[in-house]
């Protein structure tokens, strides 16, 4: 299966984007076959290690693009008091407070929740953190990372962390786009805030369920760039190759950067 012909954007996701699908082909720990899923693993590690850095603690985070997820905030869990997770479509907000409430249907995290337990030293902690989880996590919001405001018709307050995850890149058609919603999602920090990202790198689509999706394109440099441009200075950044995974990705970039303080004149 081969790239797109044209981008999707938020139209195809309503309309295509199965949550259930997308978890059980990306967030399951070993594949049918048994073979680790080495992408969440690493993705994992990264964001253990860059949650552990000094200064990333603070009473709110918002968590943009969360799709249908939880992997994203759960080393983040243990240092903020609370979590605003944000998406765009309907049905992945849907598929992730069926996780918060417990309902039934629901995706099974264990395994995962274990795994980042275990890099914590603390592998049989896992339901107190599923339990922790559920308690810091108090909104569930609809956003648009094109608007100036992303959770326009809601406000937020500025939070001291925003992680975002292999979202940006599937949302913006371009780099000017990108470059865009870098600086929209910047909005929602206060001054010395930090960002925290996970993005690949010189990936042009993902596929699963018999859908494409397209992905924009980006170099290292490229994003490092767009992130400065948005008002942040980088503190932390790291590229590893990227394992097989259900698109072309050739790389994964983790970065944290900090958001500069205005000087008062």
């Amino acid at each position: 299966m081969g790239a797109p012909a044209a981008f999707t954007g938020t139209e195809v996701y309503q309309r295509s984007f199965d949550p259930g699908e997308y978890l059980r082909e990306f967030y399951t720990l070993s594949n049918s076959q048994g073979q680790p899923n080495t992408f969440l693993m690493q993705n994992l590690k990264s964001l253990w290690k860059m949650f552990s850095l000094e200064g990333l603690r603070g009473e709110t985070l918002i968590d943009v693009g969360c799709g249908p997820t939880i992997y994203q905030i759960l080393s983040a869990c243990e240092h903020f008091q609370e979590i605003i997770a944000l998406d765009y479509t309907d049905q992945n907000r849907r598929e992730l407070e069926k996780w918060l409430k417990k309902e039934a249907g629901a995706f099974d995290w264990r395994p995962v929740v274990e795994y980042v337990c275990e890099l914590e030293g603390e592998r049989e902690k896992w339901a107190e953190k599923e339990e922790k989880l559920r308690q810091k996590v108090r909104q569930v919001l609809k956003c648009d990372v094109t608007k100036a405001n992303p959770t326009d018709p809601v406000s937020l307050p500025p939070a001291d962390c925003v992680v975002s995850t292999l979202c940006l890149e599937a949302a913006c058609k371009d780099l000017a786009t990108f470059r865009g919603a870098l600086r929209n999602v910047g909005t929602l920090l206060k001054p010395g805030g930090h960002l925290v990202m996970v993005t690949v790198l010189r990936e042009t689509y993902y596929a699963f369920n018999n859908v494409v999706f397209s992905c924009l394109r980006l170099e290292k440099d490229e994003v490092e760039e767009a992130v400065e441009g948005a008002g942040f200075e980088v503190r932390f950044s790291e590229v590893q190759p990227c394992p097989p995974t259900g698109g072309d990705c050739e790389a994964v970039l983790s970065l944290v950067a900090r958001r500069r303080t205005p000087i008062s004149g």
